[in-house]
């Protein structure tokens, strides 16, 4: 089942569940059918690699694991504290996600 997808791919967001909790960083990918995301700084594992034609020397490597959409919330860009979005319509038809708490609009990523 997919859920509403309010957070953006270049988003603040703070880990509000797990090992993480309390920790802020942008959002490097969403994906969509898995409802996950990969955070920057967030869930780091290592992985040990044998050596390659690719990677002559092998090692362990460090990645970004995801982690689930719902333990994540987005933070707003004018209070600095994480809120729950929603999505307003304008009179023109278009759309823009505000915080729930201050009810300022929060601006698409670059």
């Amino acid at each position: 089942m997919a859920l509403k997808r309010r957070i953006m791919k270049g988003d603040r967001v703070r880990v509000i569940r797990g090992n993480y909790r309390d920790m802020e960083g942008s959002v490097l990918e969403v994906m969509k059918g898995e409802n996950r995301v990969r955070v920057e700084g967030i869930n780091l594992r290592k992985r040990h690699t044998r050596p390659s034609q690719k990677d002559p020397d092998g090692g362990i490597i460090s990645m970004v694991a995801p982690i689930h959409i719902s333990n994540v919330m987005l933070i707003d860009a004018s209070g600095d504290k994480a809120s729950r979005v929603r999505t307003r319509v304008e009179e023109d038809g278009t759309k823009e996600r505000v915080a729930v708490k201050s009810g300022n609009p929060i601006p698409k990523p670059k």
